[in-house]
């Protein structure tokens, strides 16, 4: 099945969940901003997790879809339609042949995630099919999609097929799936969410009330963000000495301190290493709250203890298992 891109909004790329295993190779991990969202909307398709889809920001893609599919939207409400009809976030749907799928304007959060079954099937490079605009590789062409492209699918699993049979109706017209993915399992996205931080390298370095400030201010998200690094305005945090540092391994969720005194939590698409003060370590689970941040939105931090967040991360885990197994039961043959 291929989708025809009639206009390839804001900034719509092809992701899954990054390339493992190569940042020795100063290649990032990039992959989904918003891991949740993408492994919830191949499970409502009937997809492997880790299967590519594409991601939206703010401005959606319109698509043109010249066969029938089976497609599910989450993360961030961006007003999805089939011709005129809404499709709601966090369901799967039917999209008769024919069909096309516009966005409109966006709510809460700015990313959408729109799986197919069957996956994006472009070319992997490096293990995966994310796009890494910054190198030009991966993805379509290495590349956010424009009006003209051609989009192929690959082929869908037996689950996919069951999926399919369930939700679309005799006449093959737009449906969609009366069954959805639980509210526990969604991240709570917010214009200003409290996120967890584990304390980092350099966390003891800072001044005592720089660290009031860090857990005592809401800091505004700039413009100058992207899905390199998240940068943030607001209360100026110092350190009780100056630290010359080499260069050090660093992750999505790191949080630097540049000596601007403004704090920058790196992104999917973070280099491999970085040679700012490490404050602290953003929980992986909280890392959704963040990437479904605007320009002129809200973060707060509270520090928590690895263990509880390792304990966070899982129970999600365990839901996203029973979710799995939930959706088998379901749409058994």
């Amino acid at each position: 099945m291929t989708i025809r891109v009639v206009s390839g909004g804001l900034q719509t790329t092809v992701q899954d969940l990054g390339r493992i295993g190569h940042q020795r190779d100063a290649i990032p991990v990039g992959g989904a901003m918003d891991r949740v969202a993408l492994r919830t909307a191949n499970l409502l398709v009937g997809n492997s997790e880790g299967d590519a889809a594409l991601e939206a920001s703010l401005i959606g893609p319109t698509l043109a879809f010249e066969q029938a599919a089976i497609v599910a939207i989450t993360g961030a409400d961006l007003e999805a339609s089939v011709d005129g009809r809404p499709l709601p976030v966090w369901h799967a749907a039917h999209v008769p042949a024919g069909g096309t799928l516009r966005f409109g304007k966006p709510g809460i959060g700015c990313r959408a995630y729109v799986a197919m079954a069957g996956g994006i099937d472009v070319p992997k490079v490096f293990g995966s099919r994310s796009t890494y605009v910054r190198a030009n590789f991966g993805g379509y062409e290495g590349r956010p999609l424009r009006s003209g492209d051609v989009l192929p699918t690959g082929e869908a699993s037996d689950r996919s097929a069951r999926i399919a049979a369930e939700i679309r109706p005799a006449d093959n017209a737009f449906a969609v799936s009366r069954w959805s993915i639980a509210r526990s399992l969604r991240p709570r996205y917010g214009e200003e969410p409290t996120v967890d931080v584990i304390p980092g390298a350099h966390t003891e370095l800072l001044t005592a009330e720089a660290r009031g400030r860090l857990t005592g201010t809401a800091f505004r998200v700039s413009s100058s963000s992207d899905r390199m690094g998240y940068r943030f305005e607001g209360a100026s945090l110092a350190l009780r000495e100056r630290l010359e540092l080499k260069s050090e391994g660093v992750a999505f969720g790191t949080i630097q301190l540049p000596p601007s005194g403004s704090p920058i939590i790196l992104m999917a698409d973070c280099q491999t290493t970085g040679g700012y003060p490490r404050i602290g370590e953003v929980a992986s689970v909280d890392l959704p709250l963040i990437a479904q941040l605007k320009p002129g939105d809200r973060l707060r931090f509270r520090f928590t203890s690895l263990a509880e967040a390792q304990q966070r991360s899982l129970e999600l885990e365990r839901d996203l298992v029973q979710a799995r197994v939930g959706l088998d039961l379901h749409h058994v043959s």
